[in-house]
C-alpha cells in the first residue's frame, strides 16, 4: 500500500497485510504463555511444538516469538526455511544460519563443528541457540532424527539447542509414529491453536487497527459482521478486511461501512420481516 493510501486513512501501515510489523501483532494469553515458556527454555534447551491448522494464527505466533527472542541479549536465533530438504541441504542451511562453514559430505565433522559452536555460545551467553522449524510436518524423517542427535550431548543429559517445531495436525500424527517417538518424548512446551471465537477475532482486529494508528477505520458493526463471517479463521478475516480497504481506497471512500461489505461480497442484508 502506497503512502497516499496510508495518508488517506491515517495509517502507519496496512493492518490487514501479511507484512504487519511483528511488534503490532496481537498475542492471545496462550501465545503469551508459550513465548514466556520458550524464553525460559532457552536456558535449558530441548524441543517445543506449536500446532495449528491453516488460518489459526500459527504464523503470527511464530513471528511474535521470533521478535521477542531476537530482543534477548546474546541469543542466537535461526529459522529453517526449507524443512523438506534432504540431509545435505539441511547441513548447508544450518551452516548458513549459525555462521559455520560446513561440508555436507562429511556429516561427522560438520556435526562436530556445529556442536562446538553451540557449546561455545552456551558458555559465553548461558542461553541455548534457538532453531524454529516452520511447516515441520514436511520435514524429512532423517533430518528430524539428525536434529535430535545434533542437539544433545553427554549421553543425552545435556541439550545444546532449543528447537521449536511448528506445523498443522499432520505434525501431530508424525510425532506419534514409532520413528519419531524419541522426539515426542522430549517436547517440553506446547502451543495448540484452534479456531478463534468471534470475540477473539474482534480483539485481534481492534488491536491491529489501534497499532496501525486508526482504531476507527472500521465501525464496530462492520467489525462484528466480519468476525462472525470469518468462521474462526484469522487469515480469512484479514483477507476480507484487506479487500474492503482496497475497494474503499479505489472508490476514494472516506468511510468503510457494511454497505461496501455487502456490495463487495455480494451478500444482501436481511430485510425487515413484515408482521
Amino acid at each position: 500500500m502506497n503512502k497516499k493510501l496510508l495518508a488517506l486513512y491515517g495509517l502507519k501501515f496496512n493492518p490487514f497485510s501479511q507484512q504487519v510489523p511483528a511488534s503490532a501483532l496481537w498475542a492471545s494469553p496462550a501465545i503469551e504463555n508459550f513465548c514466556w515458556r520458550i524464553e525460559h527454555q532457552t536456558g535449558e534447551g530441548g524441543f517445543a511444538v506449536a500446532l495449528g491448522d491453516p488460518g489459526s494464527g500459527k504464523s503470527s505466533a511464530l513471528r511474535i516469538l521470533a521478535e521477542r527472542l531476537s530482543n534477548l541479549r546474546d541469543l542466537s536465533l535461526g529459522v529453517l526455511s526449507r524443512p523438506q530438504a534432504q540431509l545435505a541441504d539441511f547441513y548447508r542451511e544450518l551452516g548458513h544460519l549459525f555462521s559455520v562453514p560446513l561440508s555436507p559430505h562429511n556429516r561427522w565433522n560438520s556435526s562436530k563443528v556445529l556442536r562446538e559452536k553451540w557449546l561455545a555460545h552456551i558458555q559465553a551467553a548461558v542461553c541455548r541457540p534457538v532453531l524454529i522449524v516452520d511447516e515441520a510436518q514436511e520435514t524429512n524423517g532423517a533430518v528430524l532424527a539428525e536434529l535430535r542427535l545434533l542437539s544433545s550431548a553427554e549421553l543425552d543429559s545435556r541439550a545444546l539447542l532449543t528447537i521449536v517445531l511448528a506445523g498443522d495436525r499432520r505434525l501431530t500424527h508424525r510425532l506419534d509414529s514409532p520413528d519419531l517417538l524419541p522426539i515426542a518424548s522430549r517436547i517440553r512446551a506446547r502451543l495448540r491453536l484452534e479456531a478463534l471465537s468471534p470475540k477473539e477475532l474482534q480483539e485481534h482486529l481492534n488491536h491491529l487497527l489501534k497499532s496501525a494508528g486508526n482504531p476507527r477505520l472500521l465501525p464496530p458493526s462492520l467489525i462484528q459482521t466480519l468476525c462472525e463471517h470469518a468462521a474462526g479463521n484469522l487469515r480469512l478475516l484479514m483477507n476480507m478486511a484487506h479487500e474492503l480497504l482496497l475497494a474503499a481506497s479505489h472508490q476514494e471512500r472516506e468511510q468503510i461501512d457494511e454497505k461496501l461489505y455487502f456490495e463487495l461480497f455480494s451478500i444482501h442484508p436481511p430485510k425487515n420481516s413484515k408482521k
